[in-house]
């Protein structure tokens, strides 16, 4: 999956670094909304495991996890998850953060377009999620951008780090046949 300017790729044990590298730059913007995958690339070795574990879901089916990286630099500026597949009803969500320095150039909205395309047409979802806090614009953009609509707010769905549980708004995108 390529654009001019980047390209995706799923991750590989040759990333470790250049994840870590990613993490550690951006970790006040993910810390509340990403603390699991922050936590486990905290160091290079983490990063090395994370990305078998990755790998290992993948061969599995259970989670695919891409990186955007800058098509001169090979430098990695965003992640994307797509996680919690439910194979016999064909849903899945995506999860996903970008370097400071990249958001809101339209990079995640065209990613995110690619990924969807990928998980219909090769993997055969029919309906794709992203829940996002209604604070967060940036991600809000990205799903609406992607072509992603409201569908209802989620009480209680989800608990950052050290702070009381929060109301989610669900965004979804249905396979056109």
């Amino acid at each position: 999956m390529i654009n001019n300017s980047f390209y995706i790729s799923k991750i590989e044990q040759t990333d470790a670094s250049l994840l870590h590298k990613f993490m550690m730059a951006n970790v006040k913007r993910f810390v509340t909304y990403l603390p699991y995958t922050l936590a486990k690339n905290l160091k290079v070795e983490a990063s090395k495991a994370y990305i078998i574990a990755q790998e290992q879901k993948r061969e599995h089916k259970h989670e695919y996890t891409f990186t955007l990286k800058d098509s001169s630099s090979n430098i990695i500026f965003g992640l994307i998850i797509l996680k919690d597949i439910d194979w016999k009803n064909s849903t899945g969500e995506f999860a996903y953060c970008i370097d400071g320095s990249k958001e809101n150039k339209g990079f995640m909205s065209s990613a995110i377009a690619q990924c969807s395309d990928y998980a219909f047409k090769t993997l055969q979802l029919k309906t794709l999620h992203i829940i996002s806090h209604k604070t967060n614009i940036s991600s809000i953009k990205v799903a609406i951008n992607a072509g992603f609509i409201w569908t209802k707010t989620l009480k209680n769905e989800y608990a950052p780090p050290n702070a009381p549980t929060q109301d989610m708004e669900l965004y979804e995108l249905q396979h056109e046949r």
